[in-house]
């Protein structure tokens, strides 16, 4: 029998209905996004970068009114339309920018603007019977809304992870009368309290689709996502060293499907059946002396082959153990000191006056970066203040440079008692453990950067911190916490800290607040808890070219000072194994507004935005030469005797 509807549920109705006609809300029909598929790059792929039409809808017409699933999102048709509508605009003859890329950077007018822009591309594919596609998004900033052939596909929230649709049946349809399919993507980087970051951060907040879209072509059943982890004969779970592979197949042939999994440089190799929910698990012994161990100094990766059916996947991963002995941070089981530089998604600019930097990085402006980090004689690079795209650690992988990678969950205004942001940040850390898990490179998660001490802030970190140990056991977490200060004493007793492996603190006395550089050797540093703590951020602005004054803040030589001065303290503390200098190069931020010296640069890189070095570039390069073949000293806190935490 039918229950009768009360008032309050005719209410609710007309609210979900007032949503979905106003583009807030999908409708049941929408779908979500598919779960990203593992190793996007190696994998089948057309290719979609190129010059997009673009329409600027600063009204939010397209999604304001009721009419938005049938105007942009369609391919124009000629005034009037079949219902006698004039409509007002037109895709090709609208203008293009480059994807992926940035319309902050590609379309000058846009420099400065946050809102809603539509893009649209074309692209031609003929399916092969039996074949699936994904159209894939690498990144797109901030919150995203996909159209295929008109149909809404569905949306995305989050700028910096990546997201796909199964298109199959799509592209399988009725041909397009030109044989060409359209897609149009709505991307609205309107900064917001709940959203991830929140409303004010310090960088620039580049919209549009700043990495790569493709379409990605698989078999009718293939190797969708898998996990491998690499296991030392003495971590309770492995007589041997050992290969767990996890890997989980998708269609209709995924049960009972045999899935090989091999290692051809050591001459290793198993096989298993897929359980009924497309499931293999895997174990490889290795050879116990056998094999070489991924570090900084040798970054040694083999190449993991894994095959079902008709699909095939190679996998290149180094194998490498990460923990933490009382203060110690150990790399295969070896102390280690971080030798870090911090750094931001921006290239470098040119010399010839390109003032507005690209966020989106192609291979060489990711090596780049991370040559000028190898050139300080770094071993380690913080990516902040978000998951960096992809180039940046698979090439740090391979030029040997251990990684801190980290979720946008940064400074006071998060909305820490909001459902929705917590839920919003599970699914950013989620998506980054699941596209860079097989990195060696990376060391250390981060679930925040400089968040208040609350007990809101306390529960929702907290939850993000269990996540990490859920979804990656293998790693360290670590978040970038605040110090309390009494005078030169320094208190690193942030309650956070239980619950981290790495403890990690941003420092800025010398700079912020009434201390010279001088004072910065004085310091004195305590914490309760017997674990590494790195030094996270510390630097000074200096506006290139200005020098001659070591006093003189913005000056070149007052920076290299106040880097000279706290590294000269960081090494003197017993319990701290590493520093990471704010930052690698100067960076675009709106917040950094002095007309002389910022002119809305930060201006606390050590090279400027064109990649030229600045004096504190070689004082922290002669710092990391005389560290480079040091050791951490034991303390009585380390208890070296003991075993590894993790």
């Amino acid at each position: 029998m039918q229950k009768p509807r009360t008032l309050s549920m005719w209410l609710s109705a007309g609210l979900l209905a007032l949503l979905f006609w106003s583009g807030f809300m999908p409708c049941a029909a929408d779908a979500q996004p598919a779960e990203p598929l593992t190793n996007l790059y190696d994998r089948t792929r057309l290719d979609l970068s190129g010059e997009w039409h673009y329409i600027v809808d600063p009204m939010r017409t397209g999604v304001a009114k009721r009419k938005f699933r049938r105007d942009f999102p369609a391919d124009t048709p000629e005034p009037p339309d079949a219902e006698g509508r004039l409509l007002e605009y037109d895709w090709d003859a609208a203008p293009t920018m480059r994807v992926p890329g940035a319309w902050n950077t590609e379309v000058d007018a846009l420099r400065w603007y946050e809102g809603l822009v539509w893009m649209r591309t074309r692209f031609a594919h003929d399916l092969d019977p039996g074949d699936r596609a994904f159209l894939v998004f690498e990144g797109a900033n901030y919150e995203t809304q996909v159209f295929l052939n008109g149909t809404r596909l569905g949306m995305h929230e989050g700028g910096f992870t990546p997201f796909a649709f199964e298109v199959t049946n799509h592209l399988a349809a009725a041909p397009r009368p030109d044989g060409r399919h359209s897609l149009v993507v709505a991307v609205d980087n309107t900064r917001r309290r709940d959203a991830l970051p929140a409303a004010d951060f310090d960088w620039w907040n580049y919209g549009g689709l700043t990495r790569p879209v493709s379409l990605v072509i698989v078999p009718e059943t293939f190797i969708h996502t898998y996990t491998l982890t690499f296991r030392e004969a003495d971590d309770g779970r492995a007589s041997s060293p050992a290969l767990d592979a996890v890997v989980n197949l998708d269609g209709p042939g995924a049960a009972g499907q045999s899935v090989r999994v091999s290692f051809p440089g050591l001459g290793v190799e198993e096989t298993a059946t897929a359980d009924a929910t497309g499931r293999a698990t895997v174990r490889l012994e290795l050879p116990a002396d056998g094999f070489a161990r991924w570090s900084p100094g040798a970054p040694h990766r083999y190449a993991v082959e894994i095959t079902a059916g008709d699909d095939a996947i190679t996998e290149r991963m180094g194998l490498r153990t990460v923990a933490t002995r009382g203060t110690q941070l150990l790399l295969n089981g070896e102390p280690v000191f971080l030798r870090g530089i911090c750094l931001h998604e921006e290239a470098f600019t040119d010399e010839e006056g390109d003032t507005m930097p690209r966020r989106a990085l192609d291979w060489a402006d990711a090596e780049r970066l991370l040559r000028a980090a190898k050139d300080l004689n770094a071993n380690f690079v913080r990516l902040a203040h978000y998951p960096h795209t992809e180039k940046m650690t698979r090439l740090a992988d391979s030029l040997g440079l251990m990684v801190w990678s980290e979720v946008p969950v940064y400074w006071e205004d998060v909305a820490y008692g909001r459902p929705h942001t917590l839920d919003l940040a599970r699914e950013m850390l989620r998506a980054m453990i699941d596209r860079d898990r097989h990195r060696a490179s990376i060391i250390l998660w981060s679930v925040a950067n400089e968040t208040p001490r609350t007990d809101e802030r306390l529960a929702f970190l907290r939850t993000l911190i269990s996540d990490v140990r859920r979804h990656d056991p293998t790693r360290l977490v670590t978040a970038a916490l605040k110090v309390r200060h009494d005078g030169l004493v320094k208190r690193v007793d942030d309650p956070l800290g239980a619950d981290l492996d790495v403890l990690a603190v941003n420092t800025y006395t010398g700079w912020y607040g009434t201390e010279t550089p001088d004072a910065i050797p004085n310091l004195r540093w305590q914490t309760p808890y017997a674990k590494p703590v790195v030094f996270s951020e510390f630097g000074a602005g200096a506006m290139p070219g200005f020098s001659g004054d070591a006093t003189r803040r913005w000056t070149e030589d007052f920076q290299a000072r106040f880097i000279d001065r706290t590294m000269e303290m960081a090494v003197g503390v017993p319990f701290v194994r590493g520093t990471m200098p704010w930052i690698l190069k100067d960076f675009r931020s709106p917040r950094r507004y002095h007309g002389r010296y910022q002119q809305y640069w930060n201006r606390k890189g050590l090279l400027n935005e064109a990649g030229r070095p600045k004096q504190a570039y070689a004082t922290l390069r002669d710092w990391y030469n005389r560290l480079a073949d040091e050791r951490p000293s034991s303390t009585s806190s380390d208890a070296s005797s003991s075993p590894p935490n993790r």
